[in-house]
């Protein structure tokens, strides 16, 4: 089996479970975010996605190399991925009901501390992050990166605005929290 095909059926059971797992979660929120932010994000995140799994997009710059093709990146990479896939799969889990794809905050929010959210605030948005990369990394080619750039760029965003709403809602608790845990990665 191809490589291109291995990480594109990684990526499509994560994404598989992904939205089985968002059924789940609360529906009702006491806070909002406007519609053309998510069909924004949504985009960034298909764009992202054509980048690292179709190879329609390999001529001219996009498709040179940035690391040599050799066995040692392409396996480095798969790890990677599937190391970054497993940590969101871990917080998500943790997250529990309080997850959603929106900039919200849920009825009876709750500032979860556990599992990576114990040592960083945005597990999920790191192990989509590393998932990227790795796949970046196996595929080897300057379209991995630019998906990388593009997708890491939106969830920076995102992030700095989900951490406005929290410390506005949980404040002295919030504060706390960010002292302990880092912000992409964690902090020990």
């Amino acid at each position: 089996m191809r490589l291109g095909t291995v990480l594109a059926w990684m990526w499509g059971v994560f994404g598989v479970y992904w939205v089985g797992a968002a059924l789940g979660a609360k529906r009702k929120s006491v806070s909002g975010e406007w519609g053309g932010l998510r069909v924004l994000r949504w985009s960034i995140l298909a764009v992202t996605f054509i980048l690292l799994l179709t190879s329609w997009l390999r001529p001219g710059p996009l498709g040179w190399r940035f690391v040599p093709q050799h066995a040692l990146f392409r396996w480095l990479g798969v790890a990677m991925t599937i190391g970054g896939l497993l940590l969101c799969v871990w917080a998500r889990l943790s997250l529990g009901t309080y997850w959603s794809d929106k900039v919200v905050l849920k009825v009876n929010h709750q500032l979860i501390q556990k599992g990576p959210y114990g040592r960083m605030r945005h597990p999920i948005y790191s192990g989509v992050l590393l998932a990227i990369a790795g796949t970046a990394l196996a595929i080897g080619e300057w379209r991995g990166v630019v998906a990388l750039l593009l997708l890491g760029t939106n969830y920076l965003v995102k992030a700095r605005r989900e951490e406005r709403i929290l410390a506005a809602h949980f404040g002295e608790a919030f504060a706390k929290y960010k002292c302990r845990a880092g912000f992409l990665a964690p902090k020990w």
